[in-house]
């Protein structure tokens, strides 16, 4: 069964603000400058925002946990991506008293240029 438009646009929206994420990353990169610059979520779907913009891989948000911008006062902590460390980019991308979301996660090992998957499986992208 094929996606609807509604669930099409989640879908976007969510793939959207992982790569755009991911494709920020930089070992030497503050914490607060990743959160700055991240991808803005809209309005629409703000409330319903995932818990953080990435984490540590582990069994919970593990650290670092990276703040949204409009969470930094409240629960942001400032530090720096190093090569190597291993990361989850997180997305949720659904409105306020929807009934739908999309809820998506890469896992990424940085680099000195970036980061990089360490997943073979890909994304949906035929439903962009």
């Amino acid at each position: 069964m094929r996606p609807s438009d509604e669930q099409r646009a989640l879908y976007e929206a969510a793939y959207s603000q992982v790569y755009f994420n991911m494709q920020l990353l930089r070992a030497g990169m503050t914490f607060r400058e990743f959160s700055e610059k991240a991808w803005q979520i809209p309005e629409v779907y703000l409330k319903n925002r995932y818990s953080c913009l990435a984490h540590g891989i582990g069994m919970v948000d593990e650290y670092p946990s990276i703040a949204h911008q409009v969470d930094w006062e409240t629960g942001g902590y400032d530090g720096q991506f190093e090569a190597g460390m291993t990361l989850c980019v997180e997305s949720y991308i659904g409105a306020d008293g929807g009934k739908q979301g999309v809820k998506l996660e890469q896992q990424v090992v940085l680099t000195e240029g970036g980061c990089v998957p360490l997943t073979l499986c890909g994304f949906e992208t035929d439903w962009l």
